[in-house]
């Protein structure tokens, strides 16, 4: 544990992320290098939760937009989530790393029921539990899943995997001249409507007093990084947000 800022994590994986460079569905390659990056995280004694998103498959969002009815297109999109984590699992364990899914909807033939008590068991036996099927609650997004799982467990810090390496004050990608936040509190990301994660997830945390780093999961490393207390993508707390980031390194 030596030379570690952080025991035991909760990686939160858009459905997204598994798509490679494809436009729908799941990259085997994609899906390969991220088992990679958390092996090499569980090699150094790290205790990983993971919770994954289904819209590389189906968003629930947008297809009660289009008219369905929201429970129901919520439902299909928890389904979704299933899959991606049936994927992942085949790839850690392909690498040689255990794992168990634990789906908020029971399926018996497919993954463990969530038991909080099981989950933190599994941890501490060093295999990786990849929580599926959100909160198993209609209205409520993976992120709020990844806040609820991440605080049950006892997590110290929601590492949140996107596209680009942190927090910007606009979107990067569209504006050249957008700048990258350090370190950012709860109540700004709020009051500036940044789209981090979802409004119930931020509340959530800050309740809580659970920081969350934003980082570009693509780069390879980052998440060993991040785990031996380097300054990678932006850290979402409270007003000591930079303090706390220092005290952990």
């Amino acid at each position: 544990m030596n030379g570690l800022a952080y025991k035991r994590i909760l990686l939160k994986l858009s459905g997204e992320a598994l798509m490679g460079e494809k436009s729908y569905g799941i990259d085997s390659t994609t899906v390969h290098y991220m088992a990679s990056e958390i092996r090499e995280i569980i090699s150094m004694g790290v205790e990983v939760a993971v919770v994954i998103g289904g819209g590389n498959i189906f968003r629930g969002v947008e297809a009660s937009v289009k008219g369905m009815e929201r429970a129901s297109a919520d439902y299909m999109g928890m389904l979704a989530t299933v899959i991606n984590a049936l994927a992942l699992q085949n790839a850690l364990e392909k690498i040689g790393v255990l794992t168990r899914v634990q789906s908020a909807i029971e399926m018996q033939e497919l993954a463990e029921p969530y038991i909080r008590r099981k989950a933190m068991r599994h941890l501490e036996k060093g295999r990786v539990v990849i929580f599926a099927a959100g909160t198993g609650n209609p209205y409520f997004t993976t992120d709020t899943a990844a806040a609820l799982r991440a605080m049950e467990i006892g997590a110290e810090v929601i590492l949140k995997a996107t596209k680009v390496d942190g927090i910007y004050t606009s979107d990067p990608m569209k504006d050249p001249t957008a700048k990258k936040y350090a370190t950012i509190t709860y109540i700004e990301v709020l009051k500036k409507g940044l789209s981090v994660m979802d409004s119930t997830a931020i509340s959530l945390c800050m309740d809580n007093n659970l920081p969350i780093m934003v980082f570009n999961v693509r780069t390879k490393g980052n998440i060993k990084k991040i785990v031996q207390g380097k300054r990678i993508g932006t850290l979402v707390g409270g007003n000591n947000a930079e303090g706390s980031q220092k005290k952990n390194r």
